[in-house]
C-alpha cells in the first residue's frame, strides 16, 4: 500500500474498523499510520463504532477528524418499509408483525 499511495494523491476508505478483532485492529492502525507518515497526500476514511475512538487517536496521532453520524428514525422507517416491500414471501407476515417491526426496530437502532 506505501508504494502505490507514496507518488499519487490516494484515498482509503475502511469500513466496520470496530468489528476487526483487537489485535488485528492495532496491526491495521499501526499500518495505516505507517502509510500516512510516507504519503502525505493520502486520505483516509474510516467508520467505526465510538469505542474504538480512542484507540484510533492513539494509534494516528494529529491525523483524526471525528465525526458523528446517527440515523434518524425517519429514514430508519422508510428503510423498513422499502425492505419489508421486497419481501418475497408477504404471506409469512400479517399486519400486526410488520407494526411490531416498524415500532420496535426503529426505538433498538436509535441508540447504536
Amino acid at each position: 500500500m506505501q508504494s502505490a499511495a507514496s507518488e499519487k494523491t490516494t484515498f482509503i476508505c475502511i469500513d466496520a474498523l470496530d468489528e476487526c478483532m483487537a489485535e488485528y485492529r492495532v496491526k491495521v492502525l499501526d499500518s495505516l499510520n505507517e502509510v500516512l507518515q510516507g504519503s502525505p497526500g493520502t486520505r483516509m476514511f474510516v467508520t467505526g463504532r465510538p469505542h474504538i475512538r480512542t484507540e484510533v487517536r492513539k494509534r494516528l496521532p494529529g491525523k483524526v477528524t471525528t465525526i458523528r453520524i446517527t440515523p434518524r428514525r425517519d429514514d430508519i422507517i422508510s428503510y423498513l418499509h422499502s425492505r419489508l416491500g421486497e419481501d418475497t414471501t408477504p404471506d409469512a407476515m400479517d399486519s400486526s408483525l410488520k407494526a411490531d417491526i416498524l415500532r420496535k426496530i426503529p426505538k433498538d437502532v436509535s441508540g447504536r
